[in-house]
C-alpha cells in the first residue's frame, strides 16, 4: 500500500518546494546577484516597508490561504507517516523542512500585515491632524463672525435721545406744519433735515399747549371758588335736614324702613379698617340684592375706634416710635415698680394679637331654623381677618347621638369649606417672622383668642396673600368675586352637617335609611345587618395594616372624621373603617373593609375585597342625584351591605362542602365569577333584577 501512495506524495512535495522557492528564495537570489555584479562586498539597502509598497495585499491574502492549506497537508502527511511507524524515512524529514519553510512564509506575511496596519494608522493620524487644523481655523472664523455680528447689532440698536420723543406722523407733519418749518422740497429728500424739522414743529406745538394749560388752570381756580361758595350754602342746609329727618322717625318705624339705623351703621363703617370696610360693604350689597335671609351689623366700641384712627393719623409709623413710647411709659412708672424686659415682651406679644375695636357680624339663616353667626375681626399688627363661628340650634335638634361628636362644633364646622383650607395657620407669610421675632408659638396656639383665619375670610375682606408679596391691599373686586360663592358654601356646609348628623343617628341605631328616589339601585332584600356604629380616631386608623394605602395616598388625614362599623350575617362579620372628609359630600367618604369568616380577609390577601372597596369608593357617583346629594354616606353603606351579601353567597357557592350551606343563594347571579381574577358580580342591574360584573 505504501508503494502505491509514494508517487503522489513526491508530486505534492515538488509542488510545495516550488511554492517555497517563489515565496522565500526569490529575494536572497536577488541579493546575491547584486553582490556579484558589484565585485566588492557592498550591501544593498533593503527594508520590508519598501516591499509593502510594491506588493499586492490581495495576492498576499491568497498566498496566506495557500500556505495554510500546505501546512495542513504537511501535518496530515507527517501524521500518516508516524502512524505507519516510518520515523526514519526521508519523506518525514522533507515534510518537516517544507512545513518549517511555510511557517517562515507566514511570519513574513504577518510582518507585512503589521507594517500595512501601521502605515494605515499613520495615514489616519495625519488626516486627523489636518481635520483638527481645519476645525481650529473654522472656530477662529466663527468667533470673528460672532464678534462682527455683535458689533453690527450694537450699531443697529443705537438709539438717540430724539427717538424717545413721540413725534407726529410724517403725513400729519406735512399737512399741519407751515412751509417755513416743513420745507418739503428739502426735507423729503434728506431724512436728517426732515427729523430736525419735525422736532422744531414739536417744540412749537408744546409751547402752544403750555399756554392753553395756563389758561385752563386759571379757569379751574374760578370754578373752584364758585364750588366753595355753593358748598357753604349746602352746609347751611344741614341743620334743617337733620330736623326733617328727626321728624320722620315715627313714619320709618311704622313702615319698617330703618333709614336712621342704616345711616348710623354706615357712619360707624367709616371707622372700620379697610379690609373690614370692604367686607361690610360687599356683604351689605349682597344682602340687599340677592339674599334677604341674612343680616349684617357692626359691633364694638366706636369711641376706641375713633381714638385709634386719630392716633394712626398722627403717628403713621407706629413701629418706629414703639421704643420711645415704652421708654416714656417706663419713666411714668413708680420707682417701687419698674417694668422688666419680660413685662415689655409680654406687652409686645399682646399687641401682636390685638384686634380692632370694631367687628362685622353676619347672621345667616339656614335649614331647620338653624342660624349661623359669623363675627369678623381684624388683627391690626398681623394684618389679617379672623372669624369666630357660633351656630344656634333649631327646635328639632338631635342630641342623643354619640358618633356625631363635634360635627356642629364651631371650631370644625367650617373646616375645608374650600379645599385644603383648615384655618389653623395664618395666610400672611410675614406673620411667621413676626411671631418668631417675639419668641411666640405658632399661630394655631392662639386661635381660641383670635378666631380662625380662613382663606375665604381673607377673600371676603378683599385680601389675597401671595408668597412673594409682603404688603397686601384690600380690593373690593376680590371680595365681590367670592361673596356669593362663599355664602352658598356656608349654607351648604351647615345643611350637609345637619344631614350627616341625622344619618349618623340612624346608623348608630342600626338603620340604613335610603331615600325613596334611589331605592331602585338596591335589591328588595338585604340579609346582612349593621350591628354597630361608633366613632374612631386617626391614631386607631393608621395602626391597621389594611388602611396604610389610604394614609400614604393622602386619602385619610388627621382632619377627617373616622368611624368604625360592624356588619354581621350569621358567623361572618365585617369590620368597616369609614373616613368622612370635612368637605363632605363634595369629597365622598372612603371605606376600608376587613372580613372575619373562617379567617381574616382584607384587600391585601383577597382581590374580591379590593373590588368591593372599589365599588364603594370609586363608583359612588351612581349613588348621587340632585335630591339625595347629602345622603351619600347612607347610600354607600347600603351598597356595602349588598356587596357583603354577594360576597358571602358566591363564596359559599364556590366552596365544595357537603350538607346545607350557611349562606343560601338569594340573589340572582348569572355568573358567580369572571376573568382571571375571578371577580364577583357586585353591580346590580335594577331592570333585570340580577347582579353582574363590571
Amino acid at each position: 500500500m505504501s508503494s502505491t501512495s509514494t508517487p503522489p506524495r513526491d508530486k505534492d512535495k515538488k509542488r510545495k518546494r516550488t511554492i517555497k522557492s517563489e515565496a522565500v528564495v526569490s529575494r536572497p537570489t536577488e541579493v546575491k546577484r547584486i553582490k556579484a555584479e558589484g565585485g566588492q562586498s557592498t550591501t544593498a539597502a533593503y527594508t520590508e516597508e519598501d516591499e509593502v509598497e510594491t506588493r499586492d495585499p490581495q495576492k498576499d491574502l491568497e498566498m496566506h490561504r495557500a500556505t495554510c492549506v500546505d501546512i495542513m497537508k504537511v501535518m496530515d502527511d507527517i501524521q500518516k507517516l508516524k502512524t505507519e511507524e516510518k520515523m526514519d524515512s526521508p519523506e518525514l524529514t522533507e515534510d518537516r523542512i517544507h512545513g518549517s519553510l511555510q511557517f517562515l512564509v507566514l511570519k513574513k506575511l504577518n510582518r507585512l500585515a503589521h507594517i500595512r496596519c501601521k502605515k494605515v494608522r499613520d495615514t489616519t493620524n495625519e488626516a486627523k491632524q489636518k481635520i483638527d487644523q481645519y476645525h481650529l481655523q473654522l472656530q477662529n472664523l466663527l468667533y470673528e463672525v460672532m464678534h462682527l455680528q455683535k458689533e453690527i447689532t450694537k450699531c443697529l440698536e443705537f438709539k438717540s435721545k430724539d427717538e424717545e420723543i413721540e413725534l407726529v406722523p410724517v403725513e400729519e407733519f406735512y399737512q399741519d406744519a407751515p412751509d417755513s418749518i416743513s420745507r418739503p422740497g428739502v426735507t423729503k429728500k434728506d431724512v436728517h433735515r426732515q427729523t430736525l424739522a419735525r422736532l422744531e414743529w414739536e417744540l412749537e406745538q408744546r409751547k402752544s399747549l403750555a399756554e392753553k394749560l395756563k389758561k385752563s388752570e386759571t379757569s379751574k381756580e374760578l370754578i373752584g371758588l364758585e364750588i366753595r361758595s355753593k358748598k357753604e350754602y349746602l352746609e347751611s342746609l344741614q341743620p334743617m335736614l337733620k330736623s326733617i329727618l328727626q321728624s320722620t322717625k315715627p313714619v320709618q318705624d311704622y313702615l319698617g324702613m330703618p333709614f336712621d339705623e342704616i345711616r348710623e351703621q354706615h357712619q360707624i363703617a367709616y371707622h372700620l379698617p379697610e379690609p373690614l370696610y370692604v367686607l361690610y360693604m360687599q356683604t351689605s350689597a349682597y344682602h340687599e340684592a340677592c339674599d334677604k335671609n341674612m343680616s349684617v351689623s357692626l359691633e364694638g366700641e366706636l369711641d376706641a375706634a375713633k381714638t385709634l384712627g386719630a392716633a394712626d393719623a398722627e403717628n403713621p409709623d407706629e413701629d418706629s416710635d414703639s421704643d420711645q413710647e415704652e421708654q416714656e411709659t417706663t419713666k411714668r412708672k413708680s420707682k417701687h415698680r419698674r417694668t422688666t424686659s419680660g413685662d415689655r415682651l409680654a406687652l409686645k406679644r399682646q399687641k401682636v394679637l390685638r384686634k380692632h375695636p370694631l367687628s362685622v357680624v353676619v347672621i345667616i339663616k339656614c335649614k331647620d331654623e338653624y342660624t349661623l353667626h359669623l363675627t369678623y375681626s381684624y388683627l391690626m399688627v398681623l394684618k389679617i381677618v379672623t372669624v369666630t363661628v357660633k351656630l344656634l340650634c333649631g327646635k328639632d335638634t338631635v342630641t342623643s347621638s354619640v358618633s356625631k361628636g363635634d360635627l356642629l362644633s364651631p371650631d370644625s364646622i367650617l373646616t375645608c369649606l374650600y379645599t385644603g383650607d383648615h384655618g389653623h395657620s395664618t395666610p400672611n407669610p410675614s406673620n411667621l417672622f413676626e411671631l418668631n421675632k417675639l419668641g411666640m408659638d405658632e399661630f394655631s396656639s392662639y386661635i381660641s383668642e383670635t378666631g380662625h383665619p380662613y382663606l375665604w375670610v381673607q377673600w371676603q375682606a378683599g385680601l389675597e396673600f401671595l408668597p412673594d408679596v409682603s404688603l397686601v391691599k384690600a380690593v373690593s373686586t376680590v371680595s365681590a368675586s367670592y361673596m356669593e360663592e362663599t355664602i352658598k358654601r356656608l349654607r351648604g356646609r351647615v345643611a350637609a352637617r345637619l344631614s350627616l348628623q341625622k344619618q349618623l343617628v340612624a346608623l348608630e341605631h342600626g338603620s340604613v335609611q335610603v331615600s325613596a328616589d334611589l331605592q331602585h339601585l338596591f335589591p328588595s332584600k338585604i340579609v346582612c345587618q349593621l350591628s354597630s356604629w361608633k366613632r374612631s380616631t386617626y391614631d386607631d386608623f393608621i395602626e391597621l395594616a389594611y388602611t396604610r394605602e389610604l394614609v400614604e395616598s393622602n386619602l385619610a388625614t388627621d382632619t377627617d372624621l373616622y368611624f368604625t362599623a360592624q356588619v354581621e350575617r350569621r358567623s361572618a362579620k365585617m369590620v368597616v373603617q369609614v373616613v368622612v372628609s370635612p368637605d363632605y359630600p363634595n369629597t365622598p367618604p372612603v371605606v376600608a373593609v376587613s372580613i372575619n369568616w373562617k379567617n381574616e380577609r382584607t384587600h391585601l390577601n383577597d382581590s374580591n375585597i379590593r373590588d368591593m372597596e372599589a365599588e364603594i369608593n370609586i363608583h359612588y357617583d351612581e349613588l348621587i342625584n340632585s335630591k339625595s346629594h347629602d345622603q351619600l354616606l347612607t347610600n354607600q353603606m347600603q351598597r356595602l351591605l349588598m356587596c357583603f351579601d354577594i360576597y358571602l353567597e358566591t363564596e359559599a357557592s364556590n366552596a365544595s362542602l357537603e350538607g346545607p350551606t350557611e349562606f343560601p343563594k338569594e340573589k340572582v347571579c348569572p355568573r358567580l365569577s369572571r376573568g382571571p381574577n375571578r371577580s364577583k358580580p357586585y353591580k346590580y342591574n335594577a331592570q333585570l333584577g340580577m347582579f353582574t360584573q363590571r
